[in-house]
């Protein structure tokens, strides 16, 4: 491949245009991404929290004393 092929992370391969670009993603999307993944991942485990609470509350109920 030649120098004059490959023009700003393009270049063309058997008469098709790849893009080996880097990736496009700012900091702060990176931010924003890793943020919105934190705060999922919290509700998912505050919703398995109370289920497990809810189970052992139901397991508790049903013994006898």
């Amino acid at each position: 491949m030649n120098k004059s092929d490959y023009i700003d992370g393009l270049y063309v391969k058997n008469g098709r245009l790849i893009n080996e670009r880097p990736n496009s993603m700012t900091g702060i999307q990176k931010a924003v991404s890793i943020k919105r993944s934190v705060t999922n991942d919290r509700k998912i485990n505050q919703v398995a929290e109370a289920i497990q609470l809810a189970e052992n509350k139901k397991n508790f109920n049903e013994l006898y004393f």
